[in-house]
């Protein structure tokens, strides 16, 4: 196929794939299509509501199971007859792999993410933290997100990969393309920039991975590298670096950024954290995971046949586990649509998931969040929002793009 036909033939799907969500969001009012249309990705929660209405596992009329349930959420993630199916639009390495593929792949880079190694990183995280802030020091209104919640993590994570001289407007670029096309591709032009931003990347690792077969450091691509061979086939190396990267910063960024919102819009919490940044930023940050997590959503794959809560969910079926609706689950928590840092939660969030596809850099971005929270707190305690928020048209990572702000 030429590639004016290959175009073609993907224009036409994109336009058959927008004009069904459109039709079963609009004109079946399909609650889980209007998730992925512009309105409910403004304000996902009102759908949700609706949605929980139907019980906690029900089909939509579009014939998709899906769950608001925490109870129900936390056992499909957890139930090792439902996997994932990879994505067709880009590689996840072992985050679209069951096991035992996930598990090989997945044990390489879990060293580094460890809690014992993410510990050791924290001296580092507070000095990059107090050096983006030393930055914005006297300047009436900035932009959080690209001042310092987009460049603390790409910093971080990029140290960890071994990636040199990163560019924390280009790292923000792909974390945006990539984050957003998990969603699937909505353009052209998107799919033109994403294959861009790939190319990009391929050609960045391409010679990491070459600079480190010779000059080996104490980083992840080295030890990517290292484990070359039996642990992890070359076709499979550039995938798991883009997954790390993106990963190791993308869900940081939109904590960071969505918990200043949270704790702006109530400024009773505001005022406790700014009293007590220590003391309460650890909460602030299990707050905000419970109360707008980065990620909202997640689905998996029947394996065979499975039983939950009175339905037959067939072999090959899909479920869809909206995490952010279980964290606002009354079953579950008093309260939930109320973002209270005095909150004693009966349950675990399921902000990273659950399962053996559990976030690998949950210490981390947990470590992360929790430094940031506590040192805006201590050094701009005025800090108040100084604009309107943009936020990304997205359907699975929620956060903003622009955060204006002033003190």
């Amino acid at each position: 196929m030429s590639d004016l036909s290959q175009t073609i033939a993907f224009a036409a799907r994109l336009f058959r794939e927008k004009a069904a969500t459109v039709y079963a969001g609009y004109v079946r009012r399909d609650q889980l299509a209007l998730l992925a249309l512009r309105p409910g990705r403004a304000d996902p929660y009102p759908l949700y509501e609706q949605l929980r209405a139907l019980g906690p596992l029900a089909m939509t009329r579009q014939g998709d199971w899906v769950t608001t349930s925490h109870r129900v959420c936390n056992a499909v993630l957890r139930d090792r007859r439902f996997g994932v199916v990879p994505s067709d639009e880009m590689g996840l390495s072992f985050l679209g792999e069951n096991p035992p593929d996930h598990n090989r792949l997945r044990r390489i880079a879990t060293p580094a993410f460890s809690s014992r190694a993410v510990a050791t990183y924290a001296a580092r995280i507070e000095r990059v933290a107090s050096d983006l802030l030393d930055k914005v020091a006297g300047r009436e209104e900035f932009d959080m997100v690209s001042a310092f919640a987009a460049p603390l993590p790409i910093a971080v994570i990029t140290a960890l990969l071994g990636i040199p001289d990163s560019d924390v407007a280009t790292f923000t670029r792909y974390g945006v393309l990539i984050g957003g096309a998990l969603d699937g591709i909505r353009s052209l032009r998107h799919a033109a920039e994403l294959q861009a931003a790939s190319n990009e990347l391929r050609d960045l690792f391409g010679k990491l991975f070459a600079l480190r077969r010779s000059e080996p450091r104490d980083d992840v691509v080295s030890h990517i590298v290292a484990a070359e061979g039996d642990q992890v086939r070359p076709r499979e190396m550039l995938p798991m670096c883009f997954l790390l990267l993106i990963a190791g910063f993308e869900t940081t960024v939109n904590l960071i950024s969505n918990g200043v919102i949270a704790l702006l819009n109530h400024p009773e919490q505001w005022k406790a954290l700014c009293a007590d940044p220590s003391g309460l930023a650890p909460r602030a940050v299990e707050e905000t995971l419970r109360y707008d997590p980065p990620v909202h959503l997640t689905d998996r794959h029947a394996i065979e046949p499975v039983d939950i809560e009175g339905q037959r969910i067939g072999a090959g079926q899909d479920v869809v586990t909206l995490l952010a609706a279980a964290n606002r689950d009354p079953e579950v928590y008093d309260n939930p649509d109320t973002f209270d840092l005095s909150r004693e939660n009966p349950a675990p969030h399921l902000a990273f998931s659950g399962g053996v596809h559990y976030c690998l850099g949950q210490p981390l971005a947990t470590l992360e969040a929790r430094i940031a929270l506590r040192l805006i707190a201590e050094r701009l305690p005025g800090l108040r929002e100084a604009g309107p928020v943009k936020r990304r048209n997205a359907t699975i990572i929620r956060g903003p793009l622009t955060l204006p702000v002033a003190c």
